[in-house]
């Protein structure tokens, strides 16, 4: 009987140290001991990151201007201001950081639009919560940044 044994990459292993071996022979020009797979892998996942990012933080500021322009709650409209402020600080660094972001903009405003919206309809129901289902304001970036839909 033969046993069969299943040896894990570094990768799998010690992500730390396959992160610091593949710094080194990316430095030395050591590319044929490169973990190419892996290696493209993280990069792939690099960008997909920013962009759920970009997708969370959106909806995190969607909801909390639904919150502020639909919800008759007063004494909330100052949380909700402190954190539409704070993710709209959160989104203009990141799309400073990342400015091809940019190009994803109506896909994910979009996509946190759906999300918020369900979300905030469940949660403020019974506050008699009541909102058109597509958004009535200005979509460019400059505006969803700038603009106090409230006012």
């Amino acid at each position: 009987m033969t046993q069969t044994i299943a040896r894990k990459s570094l990768y799998e292993s010690d992500y730390l140290l396959w992160i610091q071996e593949t710094i080194t022979h990316l430095k030395a020009g050591d590319f044929e001991h490169l973990d190419i797979e892996n290696l493209i892998e993280e990069i792939e996942d690099l960008g997909r990151s920013q962009r759920k990012e970009l997708e969370s933080r959106l909806k995190t500021l969607i909801e909390h201007f639904l919150k502020r322009i639909y919800v008759n709650m007063p004494y909330c409209f100052n949380g909700w201001e402190n954190t539409i402020r704070e993710q709209r600080s959160q989104i203009e660094v990141l799309l400073n950081n990342y400015p091809s972001l940019k190009s994803y903009w109506d896909e994910h405003l979009n996509s946190a639009w759906i999300i918020a919206l369900k979300y905030v309809r469940k949660e403020y129901k019974p506050q008699g919560f009541d909102c058109p289902d597509k958004w009535q304001f200005d979509h460019d970036i400059n505006s969803i940044l700038n603009i106090d839909f409230w006012e």
